[in-house]
């Protein structure tokens, strides 16, 4: 039986919506997490791409943060209510065996729609934004001997620190954490064979807005980035916050710079979501 081109591609989208709908973890534990009063670390383990591929272990995400990694979001590119950021859960997923990073990520879609009753939207909307572009001088940034491709290994407790306070990492992927130094707070993200698209995103999340690569590099390279932190209630430029600001330590240290433009990007506005997910 023929089928002319439209009825084709409608039964096209039917099929991928339907197979999409069905990317479910195999079980998954959602709670309220509880956050005693001296705090304890969060973090994500295992899943596609490192050594424990079929659990995942999530401590401690907030609502935005489940919301920007099932959508493959930044943060400006979420809109919703405030208490996306202030409520916290513990997850515990069983996935699929042979999954991908993208099935994963659906995953997560299905899981807060029907344990969080997420209902969203899509739009678009103008950004002012930064664009990252290799400074004059050339970028000092190092190509890796690390294999990309290689499952990142599963951390079982807080990382260790070097001699300046910043994450060790032998394998491939990007950390970030804040220590606090005799002059104050510092910054520290060190990332092992990676793009420099991720260093964009690192810096977009860091900013709080848009950040985009147009530095041309493609290789995929280590390199580290030493900076102060914003600090609540710090105004830009406070000569009383110690140390470089994040825009300056990128041109010292990486030898790329952040000039101003503008670009238009997919925003997902959260139209429904409840605090308590529903039973496991």
């Amino acid at each position: 039986m023929l089928l002319s081109a439209g009825i084709v591609i409608f039964w096209c989208a039917l099929a991928f919506g339907q197979a999409a709908e069905n990317l479910t973890f195999e079980v998954a534990s959602v709670k309220p997490a509880a956050i005693p009063s001296q705090g304890r670390g969060g973090g994500r383990r295992g899943g596609p791409g490192t050594t424990d591929p079929g659990q995942i272990t999530w401590n401690m995400p907030t609502l935005r943060v489940l919301l920007t990694t099932a959508y493959d979001l930044k943060n400006y590119q979420l809109i919703g209510p405030a208490w996306l950021d202030a409520e916290h859960y513990d997850i515990v997923a069983k996935v699929p065996a042979v999954t991908t990073k993208e099935q994963v990520n659906v995953m997560w879609q299905n899981l807060l729609r029907e344990r969080f009753g997420v209902v969203v939207h899509h739009e678009s909307k103008e950004f002012q934004v930064d664009e990252l572009v290799v400074a004059k001088g050339g970028p000092k940034l190092k190509e890796t001997t690390l294999d990309p491709n290689a499952p990142r290994a599963v951390e079982t407790g807080p990382p260790k620190l070097d001699k300046n306070g910043a994450p060790e990492m032998n394998g491939p992927g990007t950390m970030m954490d804040v220590v606090m130094g005799p002059n104050g707070p510092v910054g520290h993200t060190v990332a092992r064979a990676q793009p420099v698209s991720a260093l964009a995103t690192t810096l977009g999340n860091q900013l709080n807005h848009p950040v985009v690569d147009k530095t041309g590099l493609t290789g995929k390279y280590d390199f580290a980035i030493e900076f102060t932190p914003n600090l609540p209630g710090a105004a830009a430029g406070d000569a009383s916050v110690p140390g470089s600001n994040l825009a300056e330590a990128i041109q010292q240290q990486l030898g790329l710079r952040l000039v101003p433009g503008k670009a238009k990007l997919d925003v997902v506005v959260v139209d429904k979501a409840e605090k308590v997910p529903t039973d496991n």
